[in-house]
């Protein structure tokens, strides 16, 4: 259980932070810069979350629980130190993504294919998932660049690719299920 009864610490004001395991690194890190990352996509949910409807709340909700669960994942180096611990240590499973796969599988029945690319437009709610998208595609860039440099959980990286998938879609059925996106034309402004 987490327990926070002082806010600021004064440990950071060198530059440095704590990861999950207790080692120090620059705040700048790429590591902290990923999951720094996903706690903005988190935030930039929250925003979403003030224009949903009640079952698209709910998705976003669980979305921002594997959100913080996937900060905890990245947060922690060593992987294969896990079960030297003392405590289960939180990673992201497969079946997260399974989940998104699932719901993006029941979006896309209700959708007409795309014949256009679209602009990230439309409704409120569809505005606000096209910026969870592009920060969601950040993180994933991040953390894949992580990747090389350290050992790190796959589903972490598969996970924020298919969750840039269900934004995407989502942004697509909150705009009356697709007839309400705004389609690119290109070259419209070149005269």
């Amino acid at each position: 259980m987490v327990v926070l009864n002082k806010i600021y610490t004064k440990t950071g004001d060198a530059g440095e932070t704590a990861l999950g395991n207790g080692a120090r690194v620059a705040k700048h890190s790429t590591r902290v810069t990923a999951y720094g990352t996903v706690d903005e996509l988190n935030a930039t949910v929250g925003l979403a979350r003030l224009v949903a409807e009640a079952d698209v709340d709910a998705a976003l909700s669980r979305i921002q629980n594997d959100l913080f669960d996937l900060g905890a994942d990245l947060c922690r180096p060593d992987m294969q130190l896990d079960g030297e611990a003392g405590y289960p240590v939180l990673r992201m499973v497969p079946e997260q993504t399974k989940r998104l796969e699932t719901e993006i599988d029941a979006m896309i029945a209700r959708l007409e294919p795309l014949r256009s690319f679209i602009l990230p437009a439309g409704t409120p709610l569809a505005t606000h998932l096209h910026v969870c998208r592009t920060v969601a595609r950040r993180a994933e860039r991040l953390t894949v660049e992580l990747a090389t440099m350290e050992d790190i959980n796959e589903a972490a990286v598969t996970y924020l690719n298919r969750l840039s998938d269900w934004f995407f879609v989502a942004a697509r059925i909150a705009n009356d299920d697709g007839k309400g996106d705004v389609l690119w034309i290109p070259g419209a402004n070149r005269d």
